[in-house]
């Protein structure tokens, strides 16, 4: 399959974007705290929980998932802390 874009599993994290899962409120102790990364090739990571199996018979016209990817939901309030440390373009 060839795409436009591949994740780069070497390149390592380097900053929170947005709040911590302890500042937000969402965190399960020691596990379960969904969270957005920023790699430092400036690719994003985000820690969440996977639903693929709940979504992939119900997709919207045009969303597709292949093989190889998931996914993955977290809290509205920890996407909306990050917005502040993301570019605008």
């Amino acid at each position: 399959m060839t795409r436009g874009w591949e994740a780069d599993p070497t390149s390592p994290l380097v900053r929170r974007l947005g709040k911590s899962p302890a500042a937000l409120g969402t965190t399960g102790g020691e596990q379960g705290c969904p969270d957005i990364w920023e790699l430092e090739n400036g690719d994003i990571a985000v820690v969440g929980l996977d639903l693929t199996d709940s979504y992939l018979t119900r997709l919207p016209p045009g969303l597709t998932v292949g093989p190889d990817e998931r996914i993955v939901v977290i809290p509205r309030r920890t996407a909306a802390a990050a917005k502040a440390d993301l570019p605008d373009a």
